[in-house]
């Protein structure tokens, strides 16, 4: 017998469904390719057109959430996508670059700089502050190895060095340091990477820096005491 509350059922169910996927849109299948690096995915939507620089719900570019996320079989794809923007960033002003030098992926970042030309120095915060941060020396050598710009400021005057400080990476400071970093800088809180290093309890690198510092600059005074940039 025909069951017409069934058949009324099973249409609200299709219609359902059918709302369902007219609600889809690029985005939401790319980021579900980004989340399950999905490569053969977005490859496809690539292939149909859809926009390598969609974003999250939040403003995140798809490519530094793939890098973020580790989803790097995507984020190889979006890197060699046609029309990439990488310059394009999220809320927190963070390039793909940048994410890729914070997340220690060496590969990307060789991809992006040998094979995509990618710009390595930009104003603000750079992907030698974020390689430093958390003391990623193959790519801070890397880096400074394309010219990087070693003593670039952030916002408020921030260096590399004093990040690398900061961390307590020390192997990252003595690079830095050999490659030319100049200790002497300070930040617009009046602070050098003395500062940063007793401030943030890296008591080794701090001593470190005050045997470096008499070295180099015996009658200079250290730390907030330090002469301002310029001082020779």
């Amino acid at each position: 017998m025909f069951d017409m509350k069934s058949f009324r059922g099973l249409a609200a169910a299709a219609a359902l469904l059918a709302s369902t996927l007219a609600w889809a849109t690029p985005a939401d299948d790319m980021r579900k390719a980004v989340e399950f690096d999905d490569a053969n995915t977005a490859q496809k939507l690539l292939a149909r057109g859809v926009d390598p620089n969609l974003v999250d719900a939040k403003g995140n570019p798809m490519l530094i959430v793939a890098l973020r996320e580790k989803s790097l079989k995507v984020a190889n794809a979006l890197i060699r996508a046609k029309n990439i923007d990488f310059d394009k960033t999220n809320a927190a002003g963070e390039t793909p670059l940048m994410m890729a030098s914070l997340q220690n992926e060496i590969d990307m970042v060789k991809l992006m700089v040998d094979q995509m030309e990618v710009e390595i120095n930009k104003t603000g915060w750079t992907p030698l502050h974020y390689a430093a941060t958390n003391g990623n020396n193959e790519i801070v050598k890397f880096l400074v190895d394309h010219a990087a710009y070693i003593d670039a400021e952030s916002p408020n005057g921030t260096t590399p060095l004093m990040m690398a400080a900061r961390g307590g990476h020390i192997e990252t400071v003595k690079l830095l340091l050999d490659e030319g970093a100049d200790m002497r800088l300070k930040n617009q809180q009046g602070m050098t990477v003395i500062d940063f290093a007793e401030r943030y309890h890296q008591a080794e690198i701090a001593d470190g820096l005050k045997s470096r510092w008499q070295k180099l600059y015996p009658q200079a005074p250290q730390g907030s005491q330090a002469p301002r940039k310029g001082w020779n």
